[in-house]
């Protein structure tokens, strides 16, 4: 019986007040919530033939950690750090030290924004970065995510 590999681990994940997707601004980020996006990914994974670990934290120290833990456990990383965008060296030092492709997702247009949210330390080791595109970014970000995994085998 052949053996068939293994299905790429993907981690999602999500920064500060993400969790309050649905309720904040709704004008800008729309009427998702969190659980909404998690449905969308899972749904969006698995026809992409591949698995993810979707997580939320408000705690910059708890997202860095679980970036560090995907080296070695995960095959790519999407990331919305949302506030910790234009904020955390640390974070992208994490993301560098993976060593793993990385999508960066932002749910509004971060160009169309304020100007101190345009700058994203994580863009400097993202492989692509969607925004502006609402939450379906997602969704396309994990398709992506798919074809570069097939691109590298």
């Amino acid at each position: 019986m052949p053996h068939s590999a293994p299905t790429p681990l993907i981690a999602v994940l999500n920064g500060p007040n993400i969790n309050m997707l649905g309720l904040r601004q709704p004008h800008i980020y729309g009427h998702a919530t969190l659980d909404d996006v998690e449905t969308l990914c899972a749904e969006a994974a698995e026809q992409a033939s591949l698995a993810i670990d979707f997580r939320q934290t408000n705690s910059e120290g708890e997202l860095i950690t679980w970036v560090q833990e995907c080296r070695g456990k995960a095959a790519g990383i999407v990331i919305n750090p949302a506030g910790y965008t234009t904020t955390s060296i640390a974070l992208l030092d994490a993301l560098l030290a993976t060593e793993l492709p990385v999508i960066e997702v932002h749910i509004s247009n971060i160009h169309r924004r304020e100007a101190f949210r345009q700058q994203s330390y994580v863009s400097m080791v993202a492989v692509g970065v969607i925004c502006g595109l609402g939450v379906r970014g997602y969704a396309m970000a994990l398709q992506a995510m798919a074809d570069i995994l097939e691109e590298n085998r």
